[in-house]
């Protein structure tokens, strides 16, 4: 993984190897912790200590290892690119599987690439995608309109709709922050991902304590699951796999960083399908086949 200085004697590709299966493995399995860590406790609360924690272990550590303090830039540099991932991004995230199955939620992110690419020829790159990535984006757009189709999957909630849209924003913020990350001053990749969880662990609790229904110390009336989820998350999810995801986008080209999108999905899927007792519509798999090629088109497609 990214977090061991042994890392830097092994061979470039190896490294990328290591980090991709990070990503791929762990980050398709945190939908279905991120289920199990707020069945019965507020989901930004238990976010913001999963965050938190994770910034917590990690900044020490790096320190330990040599890394120094990030200068006042950095450290505002790496705070804004925290807030953009995992205050507004991944809470939203975890606000919305209270509404959809994690199968679901998994593969409307898989759509970042497609926010990816838009963001970057908007905003940034003001360059214009490729044919087969426009034909990919048109695919993935025709995928969420099969999604969101009546019965094309077994809804948790009423709402599930409003599920979909927070998702949808999720990856708005999520597409601006890493690629804002590629062009502001950060720190050691270490230290920026410990200061990255720790100003978003921070903003999610301090707005968890102000519209939920929790106190600072209600972590210590959690369920056995909820807790045992969290320090899964805080350690797979955060530490290792949002390190070897900063890592790669540092390191590894676009397309092969946006592959992730459309592993992950299979992952939370089948995870869903195994142990949450989730159900999948015949819509529902055939809606998930065209997104994953509207992906896979953009990904091919991008320069």
């Amino acid at each position: 993984m990214a977090l061991f200085p042994v890392q830097s004697r092994f061979p470039q590709q190896y490294k990328l190897l290591a980090n991709l299966i990070s990503v791929y493995i762990l980050w398709g399995s945190t939908y279905l912790f991120i289920h199990f860590m707020t069945e019965n406790m507020p989901p930004l609360y238990m976010a913001g200590w999963r965050v938190l924690v994770a910034g917590g272990i990690l900044y020490p550590f790096a320190r330990l290892m040599g890394h120094p303090r990030p200068t006042r830039q950095e450290a505002v540099s790496a705070g804004i690119v925290g807030t953009l991932l995992l205050g507004i991004s991944m809470g939203g995230m975890t606000i919305a599987i209270q509404y959809l199955p994690t199968g679901i939620a998994a593969l409307l992110a898989g759509l970042l690439p497609l926010f990816l690419i838009l963001i970057n020829w908007i905003a940034f790159a003001k360059r214009k995608p490729s044919k087969l990535a426009m034909m990919g984006l048109l695919i993935g757009v025709a995928g969420i309109a099969l999604l969101v189709q009546p019965g094309s999957f077994k809804a948790t909630s009423s709402h599930s709709w409003l599920g979909i849209v927070i998702i949808l924003g999720c990856n708005i913020f999520w597409a601006t922050g890493t690629l804002l990350s590629a062009r502001l001053k950060l720190p050691h990749q270490l230290i920026s991902s410990a200061v990255q969880m720790l100003v978003g662990g921070a903003l999610l609790l301090t707005v968890s304590l102000i519209f939920e229904p929790v106190s600072f110390l209600s972590i210590l009336d959690a369920p056995t699951k909820a807790l045992g989820s969290l320090v899964y998350l805080a350690i797979f999810g955060s530490i290792i796999g949002f390190s070897s995801y900063a890592w790669l986008a540092r390191n590894a080209s676009p397309q092969l960083l946006s592959t992730y999108a459309y592993v992950n999905p299979v992952v939370a899927v089948f995870l869903g399908w195994a142990f949450a007792g989730e159900v999948l519509h015949g819509q529902s798999i055939l809606a998930a086949g065209v997104i994953l090629l509207g992906v896979v088109l953009i990904v091919i497609g991008r320069r």
